[in-house]
């Protein structure tokens, strides 16, 4: 079972990407989804996936929805690491944190590179 899910997914999240590319509905989809890209800790393979987030500043938010069944945040607990983000069509490097609270809501917090 774990395995459909996993392949519903993948495909959903592809779908998803690309929509963000098209001409007409990607600025559109773009407000509030980002595409992230990260390298695993563990399996060293890089990895994207579209995300929701907030964004003030240099400062970008993901609020992680149900993240036990999640993994791809923890790569950023404790001192957290390096992430690339293809936002508004240009594609931006930061440092990701992962942190949990109190109540088990996970939230990622991305401080993007200045130089970029």
């Amino acid at each position: 079972m774990a395995s459909v899910l996993g392949m519903f997914n993948r495909r959903m999240n592809g779908a998803v990407m690309a929509l963000t590319e098209m001409p007409v509905i990607g600025p559109f989809m773009a407000r509030g989804l980002v595409v992230i890209t990260y390298t695993g800790r563990r399996s060293g393979r890089s990895f994207s996936t579209p995300v929701s987030y907030v964004r003030s500043g240099d400062t970008i938010k993901i609020g992680v929805a149900m993240p036990d069944g999640k993994k791809w945040w923890r790569n950023f607990l404790d001192a957290g690491g390096p992430i690339s983000l293809h936002l508004n069509g240009i594609d931006r490097s930061g440092h990701a944190v992962a942190r949990r609270d109190a109540k088990g809501r996970v939230t990622v917090e991305v401080r993007l590179d200045t130089a970029d």
